[in-house]
């Protein structure tokens, strides 16, 4: 792979274990193009310093980012780069978000490319997790593109340490269960359709993380978390936002369902 050559290679590591939730960071570097029902400002770089140091501090060791939430890996890097070993750092490839839009590109060059910017941004030497972020094409993105086998060419290299699939159809997790550590779909309760594919993903013995659980704050959060944790084939549940006594909550039921499933 000509294009990553200034890379430096990685130890293998297998995927570690995840928190029951984990952190979405789309809210601290985007506010535009949003699916949200109320608009919000993006916060300071010092209210972004205390969420996310707040967050790893109740127990929180997933973060979730990605090139197409504008600011939000600089400001991850900033914010918790010194505290790298307490979190497992999940970003994708395929989508950046330019001039008001998402702009979808597989081909190595630019997915190269943007390993590389998500590493400086970060302030990482390497990266936990690293989902493909669909278009909703996702046979077209799995078969036709270089994108799989790229991944696969950084994991095997140790730059990345699991790769998988972040796509919208039960099409494309399907064709993901083969080569996949891990798959990120929407799963809640207006939304089942994943429901047997999440359950053939853990069967094969892929992560299940789950975005989209709250259905981008349209749903109540207490009744949306229980109703996903519950499925036994959940890896970790996606939750954002930009207030930390909201994450305090919604971990305290993540907690007690915990204790009540023994």
């Amino acid at each position: 792979m000509t294009d990553c050559d200034s890379l430096r290679p990685l130890a293998k590591s297998q995927f570690p274990a995840v928190s029951r939730l984990g952190f979405g960071a789309f809210k601290i570097g985007r506010n535009i193009g949003i699916k949200y029902p109320s608009a919000y400002e993006l916060p300071t770089d010092v209210a972004v310093d205390r969420l996310l140091n707040g967050v790893l501090d109740v127990g929180c060791n997933l973060i979730d980012t990605a090139p197409a939430y504008g600011l939000s890996e600089e400001r991850i890097g900033r914010a918790i780069g010194h505290r790298r070993a307490e979190f497992i750092l999940s970003t994708k490839v395929g989508e950046s978000f330019e001039d008001g839009r998402s702009v979808y590109d597989f081909s190595e060059q630019s997915v190269c490319a943007s390993l590389e910017r998500s590493l400086r941004r970060l302030s990482t030497d390497y990266l936990d997790l690293v989902f493909i972020h669909s278009n909703g094409e996702d046979r077209r993105v799995l078969s036709e593109t270089p994108v799989v086998s790229i991944l696969q060419d950084f994991k095997s290299k140790g730059f990345v340490r699991s790769i998988g699939f972040s796509g919208k159809t039960v099409e494309g997790a399907e064709l993901s269960l083969s080569w996949a550590d891990a798959l990120m779909v929407e799963f809640n309760l207006r939304d089942e359709s994943h429901h047997e594919i999440m359950t053939r993903a853990a069967r094969h013995g892929l992560a299940v993380f789950v975005k989209k659980g709250l259905c981008s704050g349209h749903l109540p959060a207490a009744d949306s978390i229980r109703f996903v944790l519950t499925h036994p084939a959940v890896t970790s549940l996606i939750v954002g936002g930009l207030s930390l006594q909201h994450f305090r909550d919604n971990w305290r039921v993540a907690v007690d369902l915990e204790a009540e499933q023994g």
